[in-house]
């Protein structure tokens, strides 16, 4: 059964959605919003359809369910606030690519973290790595109840943290840690997701902050090197050298939260509070 995990924090009239990863949840997203609120912005960190339950509950949605609630979300923020920014972690940072994209006039600047268009990082087992060629066995029907089981050290670098969030993943409790393997199904759903976000990068025209880790263990740098590369917006790279994947929660957090409450406050051009 889903539970519900989002978190609003109010804050002024400037706003940022914040989009978790696939199989995910908020919790991910819920230290980078609390520091953004303290830095005066208005954060809502979003529950993406169909996560926060299990398996079955995921593999009854796909990537335009999981967009359609990005856009429920926004529409939510726009009635809220003045002024929306949108981050995302993974495949949310690829979610939030897109709504740039189809939303330039109500999009005022994304972060970028982490972005994953494909699995490519140091720990993706050989046999992952070929998790590209998903969508071909979607299309025949080939492993609907077969997935690809996360693996150490599942993203995080901060060994403290990685016991804490692998006990509860791996404990079954998916709406604190999500859910300890990839859906097969539900990769071919991102891979197709991918590849529309691939294409519309030169339609986001929002300045973006892209944030990555150096020694992503997940999604290697040429992630984000393909969006510094393709927007048509300004961007500015913030490499992370002490943390892996799940940069909202790794070592480097505050870091993160710090250069993401800067960067959105100068595409206001209003001064924030200081992030705390």
């Amino acid at each position: 059964m889903i539970q519900q995990t989002d978190f609003m924090f109010e804050g002024g009239r400037d706003g940022v959605l914040l989009i978790h990863g696939l199989t995910g949840t908020p919790m991910e997203m819920r230290l980078l919003g609390k520091g953004l609120n303290n830095a005066g912005y208005t954060v809502h960190g979003m529950q993406l359809a169909g996560h926060c339950g299990d398996a079955e509950d995921l593999l009854a949605t796909g990537w335009h369910d999981w967009y359609a609630s990005v856009e429920k979300a926004a529409d939510a923020m726009l009635e809220k606030v003045d002024r929306l920014f949108v981050g995302g972690l993974s495949m949310g940072a690829l979610l939030s690519l897109k709504l740039a994209a189809d939303r330039p006039q109500q999009i005022a600047g994304v972060g970028v973290y982490g972005a994953t268009f494909r699995y490519d990082g140091w720990s993706i087992p050989r046999l992952a790595r070929l998790s590209f060629m998903l969508p071909l066995l979607k299309k025949v029907g080939i492993g609907r109840n077969r997935s690809f089981m996360e693996q150490p050290p599942y993203g995080i670098r901060d060994e403290r943290l990685r016991a804490q969030i692998s006990s509860a993943m791996l404990g079954g409790d998916s709406a604190a840690a999500g859910l300890p393997g990839n859906p097969w199904y539900s990769l071919a759903e991102m891979y197709g997701l991918a590849a529309t976000v691939r294409r519309q990068l030169p339609q986001v025209v929002a300045p973006c902050l892209i944030a990555h880790a150096s020694e992503d263990d997940v999604a290697s740098l040429s992630n984000a090197e393909l969006v510094r590369d393709n927007v048509s917006g300004p961007t500015e790279l913030l490499l992370l050298h002490d943390s892996y994947h799940m940069i909202t929660v790794d070592k480097e957090r505050r870091t993160l939260i710090e250069r993401s409450a800067a960067f959105f406050g100068r595409v206001a051009g209003a001064p924030q509070r200081a992030a705390a």
